[in-house]
């Protein structure tokens, strides 16, 4: 079956950002609810382990997801590590992680070359879990917003816009005092979905300026690096004149950019990041297990933030332990329900997933064999 067009995504109301960034992994998140035990395919009470890597940008969703799933399931250990999604996608392959997490779906090149070592055959689910918006995130003393447009943050990352006092920035910040400081723009030093999106989307509204291919490794010399998610908020933190880009979840505290789309400068919001995902197709050539995004930034609605993180859970069709199956089913089940997409939205400030598209993930998801 050939997918090529998602169902629209119902309208979301607000949601509210609460930090649960420190919740232990045996604690349920304040207010979330619990998730209903769940049941293997024999009938039985969800047990075992399961371990993942991967995305650094789930962090926080996935503390609160672990916490309630465990809370509601007591036998079930879900154990996942965030180091960032290039990690994940070489620790699926080698066999290292039960399911991974990741802010790309694996490309068809590497679906056709397959080995994916934790897996039984190179049939594997993908399916989008956190759909979230990658902030710009700024440190610049008594500046909280910047109007920013494409062309500027391209230049700004590519190096030829160096100072904060550049008539570029000037132009669209009337009345905002800005230094003659030098920026200091900082990116991923490890693969990164989150890379991969804003390079996507600054190879679409600004080609002239930003000619590189979109990729997860950062592909200049300029700027500086930080490892991880965590590594870039604390660079741009811990550093005057700092800019860099990571999921909005992680930007709490830092001056934010309001990014151009068509004639208007639109902050970033659950809300606003869902109008872009609702207007995006699923990739033409993938299986009806195989649910990846094609978010084009150049073709981004009116009224939407333009730079938007799908991010995915990865999985085996058919494991070697019906244990692990049962419970990395019963676990991706969760995440993409109606409850667990409420939690994410809770816990990271995620657009939760329609009605209609987790009613496709749930069909995809039957594809784990777990009898």
């Amino acid at each position: 079956m050939k997918i090529t067009r998602l169902s629209s995504i119902a309208a979301l109301g607000a949601v509210a950002a609460l930090s649960l960034a420190g919740c232990a992994a045996n604690e349920a998140p304040a207010d979330s609810g619990s998730a209903a035990p769940s049941e293997g395919g024999s009938g039985t009470t969800i047990s075992g382990t399961i371990e993942a890597t991967g995305a650094s940008s789930q962090e926080a969703a996935q503390q609160a997801w672990v916490a309630a799933f465990q809370t509601a399931n007591p036998e079930a250990n879900v154990l996942y590590t965030a180091t960032g999604s290039g990690t994940g996608r070489e620790n699926f392959i080698s066999g290292a992680s039960n399911f991974i997490g990741s802010d790309r779906a694996f490309e068809a090149e590497e679906l056709e070359a397959g080995g994916f070592g934790a897996c039984v055959t190179d049939d594997i689910v993908e399916v989008p879990a956190y759909i979230s918006p990658v902030a710009i995130a700024f440190n610049l003393e008594g500046v909280d917003t910047l109007n920013l447009d494409g062309e500027t943050i391209a230049k700004i990352f590519m190096g030829e816009i160096t100072n904060w006092n550049d008539e570029a920035i000037v132009s669209q910040n009337e009345g905002v005092e800005l230094p003659d400081q030098a920026i200091v723009p900082v990116h991923r030093a490890d693969a990164s979905g989150t890379q991969e999106t804003f390079t996507s989307y600054l190879a679409a509204v600004a080609p002239d300026v930003w000619t590189e291919e979109p990729s997860d490794e950062w592909p200049l010399q300029s700027g500086e690096a930080g490892d991880g998610t965590s590594g870039v908020v604390d660079a741009i933190t811990n550093g005057s004149g700092y800019i860099g880009f990571a999921d909005a979840s992680r930007t709490s505290g830092l001056g934010q950019v309001a990014v151009k789309n068509g004639d208007e400068y639109v902050a970033y919001s659950a809300e606003a990041t869902a109008a872009l995902v609702e207007a995006s197709p699923l990739e033409e050539g993938r299986s009806d297990h195989d649910l990846a995004f094609a978010v084009d930034a150049a073709a981004a609605p009116a009224g939407s933030y333009p730079i938007a993180l799908v991010s995915y859970l990865i999985a085996c069709t058919e494991y070697e332990d019906p244990e692990v199956a049962a419970l990395t089913k019963a676990y991706l089940g969760y995440v993409t329900s109606e409850e667990g997409q409420q939690v994410a939205a809770e816990a990271a400030g995620s657009a939760p997933l329609s009605a209609g598209l987790q009613e496709q993930i749930a069909t995809a998801l039957e594809a784990i064999k777990v009898d």
